[in-house]
């Protein structure tokens, strides 16, 4: 199946808003048949099947009509954030040798385009918390069995399989991972889409407001930011927030829920492999004790854990490679199960909890210290807005946790606070102020920026 059936076999009428953006509205005809002229104006262009087209455009319904409209073409999309500056952009052009480029201004030939494997429907990247970004391949076939695996337990959940989905709000750049995704799995559903040019939480509660939005998928960032806006007071008629992208707190989500009245449905996946974990309404009824975990495996996915904790995944169906030539099958074993990089542990009722990344812990003189654990506790320190512990080099014990905080607490209470909740190797031995953390764009703290401007200050 091509992806762009989610646009032209939409169940919505040809008269029915579809597609709502901040300046404009076209319906599910406008929609099909603008996606239908871009198309044959790509082919006119000289695109192939099996060719890349770059897509730059603002967030908004044309977005999803070029995605479309591409995979009409038999092409694969390319996402460009418009907010790239020029040598990032030529870097995603360069790591892709795409056929076209498309932005506000029109078509753009380009020389020498890449010939793709016949299926993949388009290229995202990784997160880059790491190294540099990888541009990892999608087939069509791939993707729709993730937006299936993750409908499926949600639409059993449903007391009414005739009522039509509330829209599907979506606050993130469509040149991302977690931005497709979310329209995709709102047309996957039959339901309209609502887009935001940017994320803001006055706009992104009059919007959830005037389009009656019961569930939506956040970003930890997001949710962290509209628990803090004092000026946010109500949610209504908001029921379920799905994260995903990265980390969510715990104690983030309590916040958010204590506010809102909103229930937070914690998911686990990775760019390569969809959400494989995550959360159903009825386990958020039944297993309120378990708000730290990611959730529990989605049908015909297999978890197990590694000797040394790693957690390890099978999928039904995961991402083909990557642009580059880099090889994924290096990180699946004999059994099709893909090394994660996370540390995990499974309890008795199959949650998940996700302990932190086997890169980041640290290791204190041969004692283990989890990053995600210490900033759970720095965040109940009074004036603590935003942290991240990292390891830096020490020449007696290997490293040593330090942590960066965004906020004024005051040293007595973070001593105070440390002692109470950790034992005394995990306690940081130096506290930075900053006035913000590096993070990529969907909220991941780039921990590597620390470490080097520790390393440079010291």
């Amino acid at each position: 199946m091509n992806l762009a059936a989610l646009l032209t076999d939409h169940p919505f009428a040809e008269d029915e808003p579809l597609l709502f953006g901040a300046d404009e509205t076209l319906t599910a005809g406008e929609a099909r048949a603008e996606a239908a002229a871009l198309a044959a104006d790509l082919r006119s262009h000289g695109v192939h099947p099996g060719h890349a087209v770059a897509v730059q455009l603002p967030n908004g319904p044309r977005v999803i009509v070029a995605m479309a409209a591409v995979w009409l073409a038999g092409a694969i999309l390319v996402p460009v954030n418009p907010r790239l500056p020029a040598a990032e952009v030529d870097a995603v052009l360069d790591a892709t040798h795409p056929g076209l480029f498309l932005d506000a201004s029109g078509v753009t030939s380009r020389s020498s385009p890449a010939a793709y494997e016949p299926g993949v429907a388009f290229v995202t990247w990784t997160s880059g918390t790491t190294g540099r970004p990888k541009a990892i391949l999608h087939t069509h076939d791939a993707y729709l069995e993730l937006l299936d695996r993750v409908l499926g337990p949600l639409r059993a959940g449903s007391t009414d399989s005739a009522k039509r989905p509330t829209p599907n709000l979506i606050p993130v750049s469509l040149a991302l991972n977690a931005g497709i995704y979310n329209a995709l799995f709102g047309l996957r559903a039959g339901a309209s889409l609502v887009i935001m040019d940017r994320f803001e939480p006055a706009g992104f509660a009059a919007l959830v407001a005037r389009h009656q939005v019961h569930s939506t998928v956040l970003p930890p960032a997001a949710i962290t930011t509209l628990a803090d806006d004092p000026d946010v007071t109500d949610l209504a008629p908001l029921r379920y927030v799905r994260s995903i992208t990265a980390p969510l707190s715990p104690l983030a989500a309590v916040r958010f829920s204590a506010k809102f009245g909103v229930t937070v449905l914690n998911g686990y996946g990775q760019a390569e492999i969809g959400e494989v974990i995550g959360w159903t309404a009825a386990d958020a009824r039944a297993h309120p004790d378990k708000i730290g975990a990611v959730g529990r495996p989605h049908p015909g996915v297999d978890v197990k854990l590694a000797p040394d904790g790693e957690l390890l995944v099978r999928p039904p169906r995961r991402a083909v490679g990557y642009a580059g030539g880099e090889d994924l099958h290096d990180r699946v074993d004999e059994a099709g199960f893909v090394r994660t990089g996370d540390l995990a542990r499974i309890d008795d009722d199959g949650f998940v909890w996700i302990e932190g990344r086997l890169g980041d812990v640290i290791n204190r003189g041969g004692n283990k210290v989890f990053p995600e654990q210490v900033e759970e506790v720095l965040r109940l320190v009074p004036g603590v807005a935003d942290v991240a512990v990292v390891g830096v080099a020490d020449e007696r014990l290997g490293e040593v946790p330090v942590a960066f905080v965004v906020g004024t607490p005051a040293p007595a209470d973070v001593e105070r606070v440390c002692r109470e909740h950790l034992v005394a190797y995990k306690v940081p031995v130096d506290v930075v102020s900053v006035d913000r953390l590096p993070r990529s764009e969907v909220g991941k703290v780039l921990r590597r920026e620390l470490v080097a401007r520790y390393s440079a200050s010291a």
